[in-house]
């Protein structure tokens, strides 16, 4: 789905985010088909998150749908020993972010909002560039030398 290159920008993402919010201890980019992009989550099985936050988000998709509240952007679970927050990456992913339950839940949707916003742009892009068909080469054009005055015949 997405090249080395990006997968590694993207990993840089995950990891300079969980550097700004010490209370992350997780973080991963999937696809909203249930595959990773790439993950930043010790400890944790990503492949298993990755297809339970399809699940989860394709029921959010249909919530918001039902209810008239517009496209998914983030879902955020609490449970007894934590957060569980995803958030909308672009078209084609979405960031989970695991985080320990004393974390400031707004700061927590800062940072999550905004490292979605720049995965998104960062996968979308790529994505741009994979289903674009590379138009063919276009033969080389002659160009023709622009034409000089005739100057009149001699009247003599």
């Amino acid at each position: 789905m997405v090249p080395e290159a990006e997968v590694q920008d993207v990993l840089d993402e995950l990891q300079r985010l969980r550097a700004r919010v010490p209370l992350l201890t997780g973080a991963l980019a999937a696809s909203t088909d249930g595959l990773i992009v790439a993950q930043d989550t010790p400890g944790v099985e990503a492949e298993g998150v990755a297809a339970l936050t399809a699940a989860a988000l394709g029921v959010s998709i249909r919530m918001t749908d039902a209810t008239g509240r517009g496209g998914f952007r983030e879902l955020l679970i609490r449970g007894e020993s934590g957060y569980i927050a995803t958030y909308a990456a672009g078209t084609s992913a979405v960031l989970t972010l695991l985080a320990e339950d004393r974390i400031n839940v707004g700061r927590l949707h800062l940072e999550g909002r905004r490292a979605g916003a720049r995965i998104g742009e960062m996968v979308d892009a790529t994505q741009e560039r994979v289903e674009r068909p590379v138009p063919p080469p276009r033969p080389p054009q002659s160009r023709a030398l622009p034409r000089r005055p005739t100057s009149p015949p001699d009247a003599t």
